[in-house]
């Protein structure tokens, strides 16, 4: 069925409604192929005045299928649960529409069409009665101290009263649903089933520009010499002054207040009123648009989404790297490469060191440089090695070529190894050792793959060795002889050896 039929039908059941005529109005409800959940919704409560309870679960269950964020119908299929006798399911209803209103004392649905206000403390005074008829006394007085906290003036006495007589253990009167309350079609798509004469009268008109032989609708116009004094404000800097937030659901609007947005929209809330509703900029328009809809967003652009855990997922944010400033033992990266690097390399510009100091420039998976000085033994060339590696000392060695055939030790002559210098500088290989028996292994659950040079590329099954741990997010690890930091999200411990 066509949009404009399905608008037309639901507007001349809501007249048939405002003419007492319900059950005319539920013929023509019924009628209307492929129903919406507004429309499902109003089969549904004029089915629970008829009495048939039956039905209007049925048609409840529709209209929430269609919009499963749609508090109010949680709230109608509790009440017919109720009036059924199902307490138990009747208060998980009422628990689903109190999640929907998501920390909200009302949700006001007049902007959808639907001229109801939905109290959280009506929710929960009725989830109350419905454990007081399951015996649960003692639960049902906790929602009711609750539903004090969501309560306002007018609603105080109706709490009051309910309190009273869960004290006595006595059963009470449920809050329901007004029965002629109805979603009402958006207004402004009614007044187009019409058809107007948009062209009226025409007239032929002619231009205002001299020796100008055109004629026609619409004559031509002089132009500005020159534009404006001032460029037109960008809206998306005044957007800019919202608290940005994230859709989570898609909203269609029913009024020309409102905004159309789709999940993934990034608005700007400019205001939010206590009805639920607010006041959002995107794409340089303005409107409404419900709050309980939106996610509030960091402005950093960094900051992670979650998501379900997919071979496609995103990397947590980064973490921040510490970098020393001024400090003899500072690294100086000239550039991140892999560890096939060429003896091309740029070397790293430092200030002139003293006389006896020496700049070492070790080929890791990246390129690092220590300044040490000439006289420096093994041990301490390799611990000063070890923290800007963050490795342990035991799992690396030191050689002059990259093949390791002349590995150095503890025995090895310093003399002989600083006599190498050419400038003060000297060039020394890292190779790591054989996985040792208390390093920690795991195998990658998903691939990853980073532009950022110090991150460690692999793929999915593939296993890592830890090196360290820089944050809850963030490890850094060995694979295939490359090293650096990857998301903990990405890889699984595969086992610990003793």
């Amino acid at each position: 069925m066509a949009f404009l039929d399905t608008l037309r039908q639901w507007d001349e059941a809501i007249s048939c409604v405002d003419r007492q005529d319900l059950k005319q109005a539920l013929e023509i409800f019924l009628s209307i192929e492929d129903p919406n959940s507004k429309i499902s919704f109003n089969v549904g409560c004029l089915q629970l005045v008829e009495q048939k309870l039956d039905a209007a679960e049925k048609a409840f269950d529709f209209s929430i299928s269609k919009d499963e964020h749609l508090a109010v119908a949680f709230f109608q299929r509790a009440i017919t649960f109720y009036k059924k006798q199902r307490f138990q399911e009747s208060v998980s209803d009422f628990q689903l529409a109190l999640k929907a209103l998501r920390g909200n004392q009302l949700i006001d649905y007049k902007a959808l069409g639907l001229r109801y206000k939905l109290y959280a403390c009506e929710v929960l005074h009725n989830m109350a009665l419905a454990e007081a008829h399951l015996g649960e006394w003692e639960r049902a007085q906790k929602n009711l101290v609750k539903a004090l906290e969501y309560k306002t003036d007018n609603k105080l006495n109706i709490l009051d009263r309910a309190m009273q007589s869960i004290l006595k253990q006595n059963i009470f009167k449920a809050v329901e649903f007004p029965s002629t309350a109805l979603f009402r079609p958006n207004k402004y798509y009614v007044a187009q089933l019409d058809k107007k004469d948009y062209l009226g009268k025409a007239k032929v008109v002619a231009s205002v520009i001299p020796q100008d032989h055109f004629s026609g609708f619409a004559p031509l116009q002089p132009q500005f010499e020159k534009g404006p004094d001032t460029p037109k404000e960008p809206e998306v800097l005044r957007a800019l002054e919202g608290e940005a937030h994230i859709v989570r659901y898609e909203f269609l609007p029913e009024t020309s207040d409102e905004l159309a947005v789709v999940p993934g929209n990034i608005v700007f809330v400019l205001q939010k009123g206590s009805d639920n509703w607010a006041s959002v900029v995107f794409n340089g328009r303005k409107g409404l648009v419900p709050y309980n809809y939106l996610e509030r967003l960091e402005m950093s652009l960094g900051a992670k989404q979650k998501q379900e855990e997919s071979p496609s997922r995103e990397p947590p944010s980064r973490p921040e790297r510490k970098q020393g400033v001024g400090s003899t033992d500072d690294i100086f990266l000239s550039a991140v490469v892999r560890s096939n690097s060429s003896s091309a390399d740029v070397e790293p510009k430092e200030a002139q060191p003293a006389d006896k100091s020496c700049i070492v420039k070790v080929y890791y998976t990246f390129n690092v440089a220590v300044r040490v000085t000439s006289d420096c033994t093994y041990s301490m060339l390799v611990e000063k090695m070890s923290k800007k590696l963050k490795r342990a000392s035991s799992s690396f060695t030191l050689s002059f070529t990259s093949e390791a055939n002349s590995v150095m030790s503890k025995d090895t002559d310093m003399v002989s190894v600083w006599s190498r210098t050419r400038n003060r500088r000297l060039k020394l290989w890292c190779h790591i050792k054989e996985l040792q028996d208390t390093e920690m292994i795991f195998v990658a659950r998903h691939s990853y793959e980073s532009s950022n040079p110090e991150d460690l590329t692999f793929n999915k099954g593939d296993t890592i060795t830890l090196i360290s741990k820089v944050n809850q997010d963030w490890l850094e690890g060995y694979c295939e002889g490359n090293t650096g930091i990857f998301p903990a999200s990405f890889v699984e411990q595969l086992s610990i050896n003793q």
